[in-house]
C-alpha cells in the first residue's frame, strides 16, 4: 500500500509541474519583465487557483528559503494535510547543495502543510524530484499570496 501511495504522491507533484508549466504560458506576463507567475495550487480541488505576478519581494521570500535549506526530508513525498503548493519560478537558476546531493533548478514548489514544516520540491535539469526540509518562516509569503487567508 505504501509504494503505490508514493508512487501517486509523485505522479501528483510531476502532473503539477506539467500543469504549472502550461498554465504559465497562457497567463498574462508578470510585473518584472521575463518573471513567470507565482501560482497557488489547491491539491484538494486539483487545480491553479490563483496566479500572482511575480516580483522581486518573491524572489527575495524564495532565497530565504534556499539559504535555510537543512537537508533531505525523510520522506519521499509530502502527505494529505499539505492542502496547497506554491510555485514560485525564480529569476535566475540557483544551485542546492545538502549533503552529497547538488540540485540546479529554477522553480521552487513550496507544499504548505498544515500543523507541519513546510517543504520545498526542487527539479533538477532531469526532472527528478527532491524534496527539502527548510527553517525560513513562510508566513510572510502565505500573507502576500492571501491563500490561504489569515
Amino acid at each position: 500500500m505504501l509504494p503505490k501511495r508514493i508512487a501517486a504522491m509523485l505522479l501528483a507533484c510531476c502532473s503539477l509541474f506539467l500543469f504549472a508549466q502550461f498554465a504559465a504560458a497562457h497567463v498574462a506576463p508578470s510585473s518584472e519583465v521575463g518573471l513567470k507567475p507565482v501560482q497557488v495550487f489547491d491539491v484538494a480541488a486539483g487545480k491553479v487557483i490563483k496566479t500572482i505576478p511575480n516580483d522581486a519581494e518573491y524572489q527575495s521570500l524564495a532565497g530565504s528559503w534556499i539559504g535555510s535549506i537543512t537537508g533531505l526530508a525523510p520522506q519521499l513525498t509530502s502527505d494529505e494535510s499539505c492542502s496547497y503548493v506554491y510555485r514560485v519560478p525564480l529569476e535566475k537558476a540557483v544551485t542546492i547543495k545538502s549533503g552529497n546531493i547538488t540540485v540546479t533548478s529554477d522553480d521552487l514548489f513550496l507544499f504548505y502543510c498544515k500543523d507541519k514544516p513546510p517543504l520545498l520540491l526542487v527539479f533538477d535539469e532531469k526532472r527528478r524530484p527532491y524534496l527539502f526540509l527548510f527553517k525560513a518562516d513562510i508566513k510572510p509569503f502565505i500573507q502576500k499570496v492571501g491563500v490561504p487567508a489569515t
